[in-house]
Formats: C-alpha cells, structure tokens, sequence
C-alpha cells in the first residue's frame, strides 16, 4: 500500500496495475458492495412486491444512507452527489442522503491528534491556544474543530480521515471494472463513455484530498471575487495547513437550508439567491473556475447578508469555448430558439455527437 499511499494525482493504470496482483482484496470488497447494496435492491423489490413501498420508503432511505457510510467515502461521495438532485431522487431518500454532507460518524480524536502533529510537525497544543475535544463536522474525507491560534483568529482545523488513498483507489478500480462491463447493458446517453465518468470522478477525489490543493483554489476563488463583498470566503492559514491538514478562517454563519433560523436573524432569503444566482453565473461564464460541489453543507449564510462558500477540493475549469456556449444556450433558451438550444447540448457533452436531436426540440418547448 506503501506506493498508494503515495500517489498525489488519480492514475487509472497505476491502481489497475496494484490490484491486478491483489485479486483477493479486490474479490472481498466486490462482495462486500454487491452484498450490501443487493440486500437494499432486495428490500425494495420484495416492497413493492407485497405493495408495502410507501410504508416502508422511510426505513429503506435510512437503510440506503447506512449502507453507504458503511462503504466508506468513494460511495459517500456518491451519496452526497445524489444529495443534491431533487430532480432524480425521491424527497424521503433526499432527506437521508443529505445527511451524509455533515453529520457522518467522526474517526478518533487520538487519531486526529496524531495526524496533526505528523503533518505540521508539532503538537496541536502547540499550534493552537484552544483546539475543541470533538469534531463539530464530520464529513466524508475528513472532520473538522474549531480552535484559536495564538494570535488570537479563530479557526477551522480541517484533518483528513487516515487511509484514504487506497481505500479510495480500491473503490475507483472496482467502480471502473464495473462500469466497463455494465455500460453496454444500460440505456443511457451520457455523452461519454461511463469509464471516463469515472475517472473523472476519480481525479475529481484526488484533487479533493489534496488540501494544499484546496488553499490554492480558495484562495484564487477569493480573487476572482475580490470586489463583491456579498460573497465571503475562508482566509488560508498557510503556515498551519499541509496536504492532509488544513487551518482556515473560521465562518460564523448558518447554513442556507435552515430557512427559519435565516428568518429569525432577520435575513433576506431573496437576496440570499440573488447572491448565489449571480455568484454562480460569474463563476460559469465570467471567471470559468467554479466550485463543483456546491451543497448546502457548503453555503453559508453571514450576519451581514453576505453569502460563504467553504470547501474548495472539488473545483472545476471551463474553457472559452464552453462558456461561450453556455450563453449561446441561455440566449436561445430566452429567444425559444429551442433546435438551437438542442444542438447546445450536443456542443456542451450532455448528449454524443451521433444522437438526432429533432425529437428532443418539442420536449424542449414543452418544458
């Protein structure tokens, strides 16, 4: 695992070439997934089977929920993604999946502690002046406390959970081999090969788990918005902050989902949208660098109206040509230039080249 433990960057052909040689790690873990998620595929066809789906849609949401944080992060991963798709997901799974943002079980303190004093090279205590016992979040690569340094600045210590790489490189593998013999049997257009969905997924993760690398994207998204103080995001404390090890500004704020406390500090929900509508548009069509993963774990609502964005691992770049055709798709949508609006999609891979468009022009005007 030693060369895993290694790797900075995904490489498919790497981890293929590591667990090609370790059949029965691979073997187990097949099992274990196939084992897990086919007692919950089970459950819901003997539901449906006996018309017990609507009186047991609650247990098989939490059942779904557990059964993905007990795969561990690459599947969390999977989980938070579908968190965020009301459009795809039923409400009752949305309510569980959404709870794998932030409130997932945390890794020993001890632990945490050892990882701390690995990666900066002291003791917490001598980073910081008060550094709380248990985490306040814990997520899916990693929990975070919150503590004061020295000087006075309260901060988040974010600590990434110990094993990553290979736990996450076993995951991708199987993923891989999966989507490989799959793909064939699905009735999908996604637009690319379903491989290549998950190595994108994959570096996607890697970058994610790179804290170093989460400085820098914070920071350059700090840039890009330097001149709207409607959007706030965390200071880097360098100095504190390694690969797997990250100390930032700590935000004081409520999350956008929790409507009735944004109420009742007198802030105005509209102008909350209003600020992500248009934050998200300049990140799309102005700077082309946008946060990729941008759920309500990760939003914030401030005191003074303003609007936080935290977690920058998982950022994404567009290219002249695809922001240009982003709006080219927003100005056919507007002018209901609807056949145009169809070839967008072709144009921005959300359907393959070889797919005729002319039956999807009236589904188009329709929505």
């Amino acid at each position: 695992m030693a060369e895993l433990e290694k790797m900075r960057r995904y490489d498919a052909v790497a981890i293929a070439d590591h667990y090609r040689f370790r059949l029965l790690t691979v073997i187990w873990r097949a099992l274990s997934v196939a084992l897990m998620l086919g007692s919950f595929v089970t459950g819901l066809l003997l539901d449906r089977a006996f018309g017990r789906t609507d009186i047991n849609e609650a247990r098989r949401a939490s059942q779904l929920r557990q059964i993905l944080t007990d795969l561990g992060p690459t599947f969390i991963k999977v989980g938070q993604a579908l968190s965020t798709r009301p459009d795809l997901v039923n409400p009752k799974f949305l309510d569980e999946l959404i709870k794998l943002q932030d409130q997932l079980p945390p890794f020993d303190n001890q632990v945490a502690q050892w990882i701390i004093e690995k990666e900066l090279g002291r003791t917490s205590e001598e980073v910081y002046s008060y550094m709380s016992s248990e985490p306040v979040a814990a997520a899916s690569l990693g929990q975070v406390y919150k503590a004061r340094l020295y000087t006075g600045e309260e901060v988040a210590i974010k600590v990434q959970r110990p094993g990553l790489v290979p736990i996450i490189s076993r995951d991708l593998y199987l993923m891989r081999w999966a989507a490989g013999w799959i793909a064939p049997w699905l009735p999908l257009n996604l637009g690319h090969d379903l491989t290549l969905i998950v190595d994108e997924f994959g570096s996607k993760l890697f970058e994610e788990i790179d804290y170093l690398n989460e400085g820098r994207n914070a920071e350059a998204f700090a840039a890009n918005f330097a001149d709207d103080p409607r959007v706030k995001v965390p200071s880097i404390y360098w100095r504190y902050t390694s690969t797997r090890v990250l100390t930032m500004e700590w935000i004081d704020g409520l999350k956008l989902t929790d409507i009735e406390r944004v109420k009742a500090a007198g802030l105005d929900s509209d102008e909350l949208v209003s600020i992500g509508v248009s934050s998200g548009l300049r990140q799309l069509l102005e700077f082309g660098f946008f946060h990729a993963d941008p759920h309500p774990g990760n939003l914030f609502a401030m005191s003074d109206g303003a609007m936080a964005y935290i977690d920058f691992g998982m950022m994404d770049q567009l290219g002249q040509n695809m922001k240009e055709t982003l709006v080219d798709s927003v100005v056919h949508l507007i002018n209901q230039e609807y056949d145009k609006l169809a070839y967008d999609l072709v144009k921005l891979d959300f359907l393959t080249t070889n797919v005729t468009v002319r039956p999807i022009v009236p589904a188009l005007q329709s929505f």
